[in-house]
């Protein structure tokens, strides 16, 4: 009886996008195709010189030519009240707004994605690519893919070959693939269902700071039906997904110190405190050997799944050990859970540990200091403030005095084991229903453009400001990826799929025109 339950609280929403999904591409999705294949070189060309200005936070300008690059690639493409919206903070990288209003439509939809992307380490990169000099290559350089010269025009370009660059998939992809997918649809004489608005970034990858100011300011300006998020990958499997939440996120810096100055480990190894070994006790105590965090508390204000999201977690497809295999890892963690289990759970992992040196550089030192930065994902009823706290007392509980400033000698005089915390800015998760009527309509509008089962996420393992949006907007938010899942997002040598991408614009335009 209990699994009819559950099968039955998704039905309307998987037997609509089963009926889409029977039938052939219509004639948008046709137009919209046969737009791209006549201008995808120009398209690429666009985007190759988007993603070569350097967008990243502790480059202002950058920050600032990227958001005037792509309000004039909106205008370029007809779309209306361009401008940078500004916050009253000074420093804040502008969003970059504009919008299309469509006689007869009774919806707005505002699609969002951000231009900053993550730091960069050029020496980290292979050979022959740079951050931001967007390079082709035959297929993941991971895989055997080689690098490709700039295809002369006219020559067909492979749906395998990859882009890399900065912000290639994250998320320069969804600027582009929001952009390139209106301007099809205006092309090709169709027009879109609804109203559209457009709501571009810059620090998403700071964790939003001034997000909540900017949607505050623009309240009026910024009222719509839904949220149509553009970021993250597509699943594993490379179906294509409509994910219905985000994890929040949280990072604390750790920094725990030893002697003042760094000592010859032979003359004072096994009496000089050593920080290096303080920490890595001091993490290690954090989780247990199956993964789980120990923290006291950490799971406990966690609200559990409803019935129809329990029962589109079984429907997602489990290529758990394929992933595994790939990655190279004998035994994930977890307790014998699936990755999309884990991920609808709040999470605690070390970003990066740094104390003194390795490798060619290593002395024998004891360090003054050692460091770590830890990163909390939340799910739905988690606070990040709170968990932080909860982080806190742990340490609190290991033996440590907690500062947030550096330590005074009379504090170092006092306390054996001391330590800096330092936590940034957080924001909490947020999930939308399965069942809301304007979530079917996407979810048959991404359907209409494949014929496999779109997958349907409850939430995903990344985090995205989409509380911000409800907390100060009261809005809705739904997330439509479009990335390849293996785009190394974060890191070095970051791509994306140019299949992703043509696939992207198709997904967007059938939003724009959805039922």
């Amino acid at each position: 009886m209990k699994k009819r339950y559950l099968l039955g609280s998704l039905l309307p929403i998987i037997a609509a996008a089963l009926l889409v999904a029977a039938t052939p591409p219509d004639a948008v999705l046709k137009k919209v195709r046969q737009y791209r294949q006549r201008h995808e070189h120009e398209l690429l060309a666009e985007y190759t010189q988007l993603l070569s200005i350097p967008s990243v936070a502790a480059d202002s300008a950058g920050l600032r030519r990227t958001a005037t690059t792509i309000a004039a690639m909106m205008r370029q493409r007809g779309i209306a009240h361009v401008q940078l919206l500004g916050a009253t903070t000074p420093g804040v990288p502008p969003a970059v707004f504009g919008e299309v209003r469509v006689p007869g439509a009774t919806r707005t939809l505002v699609f969002y994605a951000h231009y900053d992307g993550q730091p960069v380490n050029a020496a980290q990169w292979a050979p022959g690519l740079s951050p931001f000099k967007p390079t082709l290559a035959s297929g993941s350089l991971a895989s055997g893919g080689q690098l490709l010269p700039p295809p002369a025009a006219g020559t067909p370009l492979n749906a395998e070959w990859r882009l890399y660059a900065r912000g290639s998939s994250d998320d320069k992809g969804g600027v582009m693939t929001i952009l390139a997918a209106y301007q099809a649809l205006a092309q090709s004489g169709v027009k879109p269902t609804v109203n559209l608005k457009f709501f571009f970034e810059g620090e998403e990858e700071g964790g939003s700071p001034h997000l909540g100011e900017l949607l505050g300011q623009h309240r009026d300006l910024l009222q719509s039906d839904l949220w149509i998020i553009c970021d993250g990958p597509v699943h594993q499997s490379g179906r294509k997904q409509v994910v219905f939440g985000a994890r929040g996120d949280v990072n604390v810096g750790l920094t725990v110190y030893g002697p003042k100055r760094p000592l010859h480990s032979g003359h004072y190894g096994n009496w000089a405190p050593n920080p290096a070994m303080a920490l890595a006790r001091l993490l290690g105590s954090m989780k247990d050997s199956t993964g789980r965090v120990t923290v006291a508390g950490f799971y406990d204000d966690v609200v559990p799944l409803t019935a129809s999201e329990k029962d589109a977690l079984h429907r997602v497809p489990n290529i758990d050990d394929d992933i595994r295999r790939e990655l190279g890892f004998a035994r994930p963690d977890g307790q014998g859970q699936s990755l999309v289990e884990l991920i609808n759970q709040p999470s605690l992992n070390i970003n990066g540990m740094r104390s003194a040196n390795v490798g060619p550089q290593a002395a024998n030192v004891i360090p003054t200091i050692a460091e770590a930065e830890l990163d909390l994902r939340l799910v739905l009823g988690n606070d990040y403030q709170r968990q932080i706290a909860k982080v806190v007392r742990h340490i609190e509980r290991q033996g440590f005095f907690v500062t947030h400033a550096e330590p005074t000698d009379a504090e170092r005089a006092r306390y054996p084991h001391l330590i800096r915390v330092a936590p940034e800015t957080g924001y909490n998760a947020q999930r939308t229903p399965l069942d809301l009527p304007l979530a079917r309509s996407v979810v048959q509008a991404v359907q209409s453009t494949v014929a496999q089962p779109v997958v349907l996420l409850p939430t995903s393992g990344g985090s995205l400001p989409l509380y911000v949006f409800k907390q100060v907007l009261g809005a809705t938010t739904i997330t439509v990826p479009i990335a390849n899942y293996d785009n190394n997002q974060h890191a070095e040598n970051e791509n994306i799929r140019l299949g992703n991408l043509w696939e992207g614009l198709e997904t967007m335009a059938a939003v724009m025109t959805m039922k």
